[in-house]
């Protein structure tokens, strides 16, 4: 065992503290990586708040994950020391049934293992990224190429992947509209791959506050879901619009805003169920579908893809001290656009 500092969430009403927690001896297939920076996710906030329901603690949140090799196994063969790399969402499968053979590892059957606040195949409980090390079976580390910085990398490991894997299964590209409707953590990095596919790219947001950025990273056209006015504009006009939001949306009314057999995929997940009419998915041969990240193939594909076009995210870098402020920053949508935590003041 190697013990490393890390900030842990002890109950729904407390606040996350430091601690140490002891990470597994390294086994022949795994990669030991020193964690420089920790992406926090709204999904950390919901399970460290048991928001959820579901939660065990104590528990240490962060799947987003960026550092370095630091120690690999015998017969690692992926990795090796001195790599930049990153960790997501999960960290293992079953690697035997249809999605797992598919690489859509995220959706096995026998149960994915997430990065935290998961029981492993041996019984264990995961910690996540909110600490100095993490020990994971080499086939779930990912490259992350040397054109990104690990600090905006970060956040592509659960926010990158989430836009990333809707955007091209639903084929946004040249010659499709793309709407994302809001332009937080996820929208904004929903936002620039879009555009980077070649998508003219519509951002739905409730206000225009975030315009000039959201045209910075590459919206074609920007509107503020607050006026009535849009929803008559913008009637029939999309093949594709991604709900980054966790809230409950009239669905109906962004569901007239599809083109014939266009796609409303969700991607938040609000507090209630979906409610929508069934003529308004009638109407154009509408769907409405739901996206869960990705498998560790599309991840790489994606981290690839965003060096290439020098996608990052846009990050407010904190202390680990700044952790329970900057959560209630992010449920106060005070954030533009995504908090990392430098690992390095762990200690």
């Amino acid at each position: 065992m190697t013990t490393v500092n890390a900030y842990i969430a002890t109950g729904a009403d407390e606040p996350l503290t430091a601690t140490t927690i002891d990470r597994r001896e390294l086994g022949p297939k795994d990669v030991r990586i020193d964690i420089a920076y920790a992406g926090i996710c709204h999904s950390d906030i919901h399970t460290a708040r048991d928001e959820w329901g579901g939660t065990t603690y104590p528990v240490v949140p962060g799947h987003e994950i960026a550092g370095t090799v630091a120690e690999v196994g015998s017969e690692v063969t992926l990795h090796k020391v001195g790599d930049r790399v990153g960790v997501g969402c999960f960290v293992d499968s079953c690697g035997k049934c249809g999605p797992c053979k598919n690489g859509d590892e995220q959706y096995c059957v026998k149960g994915v293992v997430q990065t935290y606040n998961s029981e492993t195949y041996e019984g264990e409980f995961t910690h996540g990224g909110y600490s100095q090390q993490i020990v994971v079976t080499e086939k779930f580390v990912l490259r992350i190429p040397d054109g990104i910085a690990l600090d905006v990398a970060a956040p592509l490991l659960c926010a990158g992947i989430t836009l990333y894997a809707p955007l091209t299964h639903w084929k946004a590209g040249p010659g499709k509209k793309v709407a994302i409707i809001g332009m937080g953590g996820l929208g904004h990095v929903g936002v620039k791959i879009a555009h980077a596919l070649g998508a003219e790219v519509t951002v739905l947001s409730q206000s225009l506050s975030k315009e000039d950025d959201g045209k910075r990273f590459g919206a074609d056209r920007y509107f503020a879901t607050k006026d009535d006015a849009t929803f008559d504009e913008l009637q029939n006009e999309f093949d594709l619009i991604v709900n980054t939001v966790s809230v409950n949306l009239d669905l109906d009314r962004f569901l007239s805003l599809l083109a014939v057999d266009g796609t409303l995929v969700e991607l938040g997940v609000p507090a209630n169920p979906l409610e929508a009419r069934a003529f308004s998915l009638l109407t154009n041969r509408r769907s409405l579908a739901g996206s869960m990240v990705g498998g560790i193939q599309l991840t790489q594909e994606m981290l690839d893809f965003c060096a290439e076009h020098e996608i990052g995210a846009e990050i407010e870098t904190i202390d680990a001290a700044q952790i329970n402020e900057a959560y209630d920053r992010v449920v106060d949508s005070d954030v533009r656009y995504r908090f990392v935590i430098d690992t390095a003041t762990l200690g």
